[in-house]
């Protein structure tokens, strides 16, 4: 005994430490999907790829002009533009129109998706005869919507070096070049860096007003290779607050007949003054209560994101700043509102299946580098009562649900791909593509005095060649048996695994009207693809097609099919679909408005049914605002199958705002 005491006195201390680091390991481990599963979560999922179609156009380029003073770091300020968008745009009734930015000739593109016909001529979004330099512009994105509230998409066009313009869809004349007329939604003076915008009502009138979010300062000359400027960085990687400003566009008025025209009033003073400034990469917009007003969600680069709480009255945008509560165990970047990361994609679903939206938000995740988290931040249920009271009902279960590592990720989005029942994420990765590999400068760089970083000149060099988080591949997360999600990408062939391009936006839609949903992938400096869901799933589905009449009045008309089956009509942005399944359960989606980075989904709103018979109807109850102060709501009892509703104005009220 004494000499077993000896020992223990001599060697305790570090036996206990190798067991507690043996402990902490295995707490550590990302648990293992289990072979079973994989294969049958493999067989579920099946895609085919192919490349979007080009445009003869300028000689392709791999590199942006840079204002001198950024020179050093061209291929980071060249990093982001590549962007994707699926609609009807002429009047199939499908969303098989795409209009994409092919960053190699700065063009906007619109074209049939592959597969679908050669219904027109692919063409080019050209602003001419409004000002445009090609020297010190470049488009970021493309946004459908319906700004004349007719029965064809405008499409709003984004840019660095610009303010945007509206691309507003003449009546009568065949879709091409000439079907739009070109308008400035804001005084064109002035020089935006916009890198996020959606529709979105903010005021609950029944129009879609815009918000839209800027990275580099407004004014500043990013891409002027002949400026004199001498531009600044974010002036921290955390809490970086000198970026871009955020605008509110209240839509004001249209006119559709002859030359077709739009009006904005900017009222972004209606922003809490901690939420005007940073450096924006996606916007979310999505009614969190029952009040049908959204709320939005503001993911920032180098600092804290932002979620916004509408206290909205009709015509006077109001909202407070919320943020998360933390607790013991809670880092605070963990905490929404307090996070440090790298904010680069939002968007919304009911992850658990419990009638409650949900929100995953993309940041840098690379291993052995700027490995942060993504967040998939998890509705308490606690949201009217805590948002009065300044609170984020969310709490982020990113790593308890497997989607806390992704690569350095961009957009994100959610969706039922094989009609299951449950969500599945993906993600669009990667960064610079090129030979040498300089995460050490950035984790150098990362790691210096805040006060520096605003001085591009003290930056490492990121120049053509140098490469950083090139070779990450397309995340593809579905969930097990027990809930977890797990990355399936490579397991199901899902892109070639020497794969040489980096991608930034993720557009979603059910192209071809047969309840699955396909997407496209945005390609920085590279061609886009697009991805053909060819799922063996037989699962029933039910989407729905939730709409304004062009032409106001009546009753609310319920159409079996897609919606040209349907009068004219635009979809209603911010309307709320709750689905009650034959079980009791419940799940809801939102008529999105062009939520997250550059990629954006159809307005159309897709359920997977799983296991319920195709003959069982379930009910489906839809909440609105179409400019009054309360919400209205109504109650259908819909087969599986494809529906378009028009929403009248009869349908009774619900719960007003106070």
């Amino acid at each position: 005994m004494k000499r077993l005491a000896t020992w223990f006195r001599r060697y305790g201390a570090r036996l206990l430490a190798a067991i507690v680091v043996l402990v902490l390991y295995e707490l550590a481990q990302l648990p293992a999907l289990d072979p079973a599963d994989a294969t049958a979560i493999g067989g579920r999922f099946r895609f085919t790829a192919e490349e979007l179609p080009t445009v003869p156009g300028p000689p392709r380029q791999y590199l942006r002009p840079t204002n001198p003073a950024l020179r050093n770091i061209a291929s980071w300020i060249s990093a982001v533009g590549a962007a994707a968008a699926l609609s009807d745009l002429d009047g199939t009734g499908l969303p098989d129109d795409v209009c994409y930015v092919d960053t190699r000739t700065g063009q906007v593109i619109v074209a049939p998706v592959p597969g679908t016909g050669a219904r027109y001529k692919p063409f080019v979004l050209d602003p001419a005869p409004l000002p445009y330099d090609a020297a010190t512009m470049a488009p970021m994105g493309c946004l459908p919507g319906h700004m004349t509230e007719g029965p064809r998409p405008d499409i709003l066009v984004y840019y660095w070096g610009r303010t945007p313009v509206a691309f507003l869809r003449r009546l009568g004349v065949p879709l091409g070049p000439d079907a739009f007329q070109r308008q400035e939604i804001v005084p064109a003076d002035g020089r935006w860096y916009t890198n996020a915008a959606t529709f979105a009502d903010l005021t609950g009138s029944g129009h879609a007003d815009l918000v839209i979010g800027n990275y580099f300062p407004d004014g500043a000359r990013i891409l002027d290779a002949q400026a004199h400027d001498v531009e600044h960085m974010q002036h921290s990687m955390s809490l970086a607050f000198n970026g871009g400003e955020k605008h509110l566009l209240l839509w004001s008025g249209a006119t559709r007949d002859g030359q077709p025209s739009v009006r904005f009033v900017d009222l972004s003073a209606a922003l809490p003054p901690a939420a005007r400034l940073g450096w924006t990469l996606a916007i979310g917009a999505a009614p969190l209560t029952r009040d049908q007003l959204p709320e939005l969600y503001v993911a920032n680069d180098f600092g804290p994101d932002r979620l916004l709480y509408n206290i909205s009255t009709p015509g006077k945008p109001a909202f407070t700043l919320l943020h998360g509560v933390r607790h013991f165990t809670t880092p605070k970047s963990k905490v929404l509102g307090q996070d440090s990361f790298k904010g680069m994609g939002v968007d919304f679903a009911d992850v658990l299946g419990n009638g409650q939206l949900d929100m995953c938000v993309s940041n840098i995740t690379e291993p052995y580098a700027l490995e942060e988290s993504n967040f998939l931040w998890v509705n308490t249920g606690n949201d009217a009562r805590e948002m009065k009271e300044g609170i984020a009902p969310f709490i982020d279960r990113s790593e308890t649900l497997g989607v806390a590592r992704g690569g350095w990720a961009w957009d994100c989005k959610l969706a039922d791909f094989d009609n299951s029942g449950e969500v599945q994420m993906i993600q669009a990765t990667g960064f610079v593509e090129g030979r040498v590999n300089r995460w050490p400068e950035l984790q150098e760089l990362a790691m210096g005095n805040d006060e520096l970083l605003e001085y591009p000149a003290l930056w490492p060099r990121f120049k053509p060649g140098d490469g950083l988080s090139d070779h990450d591949h397309t995340p593809f997360f579905v969930r097990d048996r027990r809930g977890v999600f797990f990355d399936i990408a490579r397991q199901i062939d899902f892109e070639p695994a020497d794969r040489a391009y980096v991608s930034r936006g993720i557009a979603i839609a059910d192209v071809f009207g047969n309840g699955k949903l396909d997407f496209v992938l945005a390609n920085q400096w590279a061609d886009s693809i697009f991805y053909r869901n060819e799922s063996p799933s037989q699962f029933p589905f039910l989407s729905l097609h939730i709409a304004f009449p062009v032409e106001p009045g009546g009753t609310t008309k319920v159409f079996a099919g897609h919606p040209n089956v349907a009068p004219p009509n635009r979809p209603a942005i911010g309307a709320t679909v709750m689905l009650t399944m034959p079980d009791g359960s419940k799940r809801v989606a939102i008529v999105d408005g062009g939520n997250g980075h550059s990629g954006k989904r159809s307005p159309d709103i897709h359920f997977g049914l799983g296991a319920v018979p195709h003959d069982t109807a379930v009910s489906v109850e839809i909440r609105w605002r179409d400019g009054g102060a309360a919400v209205r709501h109504k109650r259908l009892e819909l087969k599986p199958g494809w529906y378009t509703v028009i929403l009248g104005p009869e349908d009774r009220l619900g719960e007003s705002k106070q």
